[in-house]
């Protein structure tokens, strides 16, 4: 039988899907510097025997005989999305994907070392490389796919997005937060003067830190039998749902932005660890997209993790592990902090997409050729000025060479972001709406409803469904961005 040929192909490219994800969780956490050309070595080869198998020719025939074989719905649903993939991964020769992922390695342990350095001027070559090579890519997939260029790779992120129709969503955001912004920063800072800001002590140590985000973690769901967390440059959810790596960064003048970080990645780390098992080693069994994970884990640290009736039940954990009391008054401010910053990963709610829509203008210009590597801190520059009123000219370590994404090649992976956090709100305005003790529930620690509402929804239907079924058979309703603005009008308005 066809279909029993790719079950079990199924688990022998589940194998090296295992393999690479956890030695390139290694690589970013606990690799040593040294390490660098061998593991990209093994990496590149590791990835082109998976493509090799993942896209031979055979697989076709067999994709299209199991289509005419007695089948179960979830079966047939299998061979649809095993076609999806097959169709995408056909696109790259295997010869381009050891070159893109030699090249992209590279450029990453180059950003790693040279990031710290404001070192602009020797990063610049290794980016043009990758940026050269997705390039390629876009031609490549646009070809087989009959997509624009960009549209092709925004679909390797999330099946459907199209820039067509998400520009105009992000167009009306823009302009809702060029607004915005300025009145939630009138509005905290009348607040302040009212009740001045409680000051962080600044004297967070590590390691209690750690013991307070583990903490958090296994409060909201997260199984550590089956994951860890550890420290790394970009705080990152890795690994396989079976063992899943979880990393944050820890400043000790701020035991906030760690523990934001750990609840967000826990939040990615929650929707893996719940997927449907039985399916593992098909596509179906997979996350459905990367804004269905950014909304999964922008729920756990925005909806939830901002969210003041968290925050009763979380103060006494957060005085256990860090020996500070606060109040509810006191930490809050804190929490929903307005600030115009640099930092996209340090963003608050009310200025984060407008860090994502600079991001999804720019790579739209880099990946058609309007745009040069060599122009680009000059452009990203403009953009931080027009829409936060900053400027990175001098600073290109906290402009285009803050984040991992484009030294590893994902572009059009930053639309994700955004459209998570709007899926995230609609998610939450539904859940509610079935539950309307959820607040009770966060306020006691409980998160056994939510989490359950959330499996039966998101996690266990992996990728059963489109991105756009999905939404609107958890929420009822297509996405509408509404429900983040008023969100964000609730929490952060007048």
């Amino acid at each position: 039988m066809s279909f029993q040929k790719l079950d079990d192909l199924g688990h022998k490219l589940e194998a090296l899907e295992h393999a690479l994800a956890i030695l390139g969780a290694d690589e970013a956490t606990h690799m040593a510097v040294g390490g660098g050309e061998k593991r990209t070595e093994a990496m590149s080869a590791l990835a082109g025997m998976f493509h090799t198998r993942a896209t031979a020719p055979e697989i076709a025939d067999w994709i299209a005989a199991a289509e005419q074989e007695v089948l179960s719905e979830e079966q047939r649903s299998a061979i649809a999305e095993l076609r999806r993939q097959y169709t995408n991964l056909t696109c790259l020769p295997v010869e381009f994907v050891e070159r893109q992922t030699t090249a992209r390695m590279r450029c990453e342990q180059l950003w790693r070392d040279l990031r710290a350095k404001n070192d602009w001027a020797g990063f610049q070559p290794a980016l043009e490389g990758v940026v050269a090579l997705v390039r390629e890519e876009a031609a490549l997939r646009a070809d087989v796919l009959g997509l624009a260029p960009y549209d092709a790779l925004m679909e390797q992120y999330d099946p459907g997005n199209r820039a067509a129709d998400i520009t105009p969503v992000f167009t009306d955001l823009k302009a809702f937060l060029r607004g915005f912004v300025p009145e939630a920063l009138a509005i905290q800072e009348a607040r302040l003067r009212k009740r001045p800001l409680k000051p962080l002590s600044g004297t967070y140590a590590i390691d209690r830190q750690r013991e307070l985000g583990l903490a958090m973690m296994a409060a909201v769901g997260f199984d550590l039998t089956h994951g860890s967390l550890s420290v790394s440059h970009h705080p990152f959810c890795g690994g396989v749902p079976s063992d899943v790596r979880i990393t944050t960064r820890y400043k000790t003048s701020d035991f906030l932005s760690a523990l934001m970080g750990v609840l967000h990645e826990t939040g990615h780390a929650l929707y893996e660890q719940n997927l449907p098992k039985a399916w593992s080693h098909w596509p179906l069994g997979r996350a459905r997209g990367m804004a269905v994970h950014e909304s999964q884990s922008l729920f756990v640290e925005k909806q939830l993790g901002r969210n003041p009736a968290f925050w009763r039940w979380a103060l006494p954990v957060v005085e256990k592990h860090l020996g500070e009391a606060w109040s509810l008054d006191d930490i809050l401010p804190h929490v929903h902090r307005v600030e115009r910053g640099l930092i996209r990963v340090d963003a608050d709610e009310v200025t984060y997409p407008l860090h994502v829509i600079l991001r999804y203008e720019l790579e739209q210009e880099l990946v058609s050729g309007r745009l040069e590597v060599a122009d680009l801190p000059k452009a990203w520059d403009a953009k931080m000025r027009d829409y936060l009123g900053l400027s990175t000219i001098d600073n290109p370590a906290d402009g285009p060479m803050q984040d991992v994404h484009w030294p590893g090649a994902a572009f059009g992976y930053f639309p994700s972001y955004t459209l998570g956090a709007m899926m995230a709100a609609q998610q939450w305005a539904a859940l509610t709406r079935e539950h309307p003790a959820a607040d009770d529930d966060l306020a006691k620690g409980n998160f056994e409803s939510i989490n359950a509402w959330r499996r039966e929804k998101i996690w266990s239907q992996g990728s059963r469904w489109s991105t756009p079924d999905l939404l609107e058979r958890a929420t009822g309703e297509k996405l509408d961005a509404t429900y983040f603005v008023n969100h964000l009008k609730q929490r952060y308005g007048g």
